[in-house]
């Protein structure tokens, strides 16, 4: 497997996750390195050889989900396969939760005591419809007892939207305007800022992550914005 991000947070030690970084892989122009995304446009054949490289350092397979920029968070361990969501959650020890990502941010949580993980996609859309606050309710752990990472995702530097971005989230809390700043007639939007309000309005203060902008590091991230034709960053997390 191709080197990854093993996230730098307080979790407890039987809480595994990992970020997929573009490097290495079997893939080719235009989507060469490791992509894991099976909906992109890629050969089949390297999208299967790139996930038994990244399967044989997972206790299990992860649970891969078609992913529509919704709310849906679904049990990893009895869900099936290509179900449409964008989050899932485990109780059960081996079992893996994943998402893909090319610009939208991935978002871990565990809790406390090691019961329960979960990994959410956050786009911007799904972070306004509110997938972080559908995943910590599945999760069924107070905020309080919860911690979250935050993975590679578009910056806010590189991240240019429309004025009716801005609108949907200031309308649902003010204080999401500080996430946004004018650029000519469009806004610069801070997905990572976005996503700490919201944990923060669950109760969920301990989120570290790491600052990198998927756009701006064209060795180490797929990016769609960047790109258009792109391949995924796989973001995994399992209790041991």
């Amino acid at each position: 497997m191709t080197s990854g991000i093993v996230p730098d947070w307080p979790a407890p030690a039987a809480v595994r996750a990992l970020t997929t970084v573009r490097k290495g892989g079997a893939s080719g122009p235009p989507w060469h390195g490791f992509n894991l995304g099976d909906h992109v446009g890629d050969d089949p054949r390297a999208v299967a050889a790139n996930r038994a490289s990244l399967r044989r350092e997972l206790p299990g397979d992860p649970l891969w989900l078609t992913q529509v920029h919704g709310t849906r968070c679904v049990d990893a361990a009895t869900a099936v396969p290509g179900v449409e969501a964008d989050a899932s959650f485990s109780r059960r020890r081996g079992v893996v939760c994943a998402v893909l990502t090319a610009d939208c941010l991935p978002v871990l949580l565990c809790d406390d005591e090691a019961n329960v993980v979960a990994v959410a996609h956050a786009g911007w859309r799904g972070l306004a419809a509110g997938v972080v606050e559908a995943t910590v309710a599945a999760m069924g752990v107070p905020g309080a007892r919860l911690m979250a990472w935050l993975g590679p995702a578009i910056g806010p530097r590189a991240f240019e939207v429309g004025g009716e971005v801005r609108e949907r989230f200031v309308a649902a809390d003010p204080c999401a305007a500080g996430a946004f700043s004018a650029t000519g007639d469009k806004w610069l939007c801070d997905l990572h800022m976005l996503a700490r309000q919201r944990l923060a309005a669950l109760g969920v203060g301990r989120v570290t992550g790491i600052d990198a902008c998927t756009v701006g590091d064209r060795e180490s991230y797929f990016s769609y914005r960047r790109d258009g034709v792109s391949g995924r960053m796989a973001t995994l997390i399992w209790l041991a």
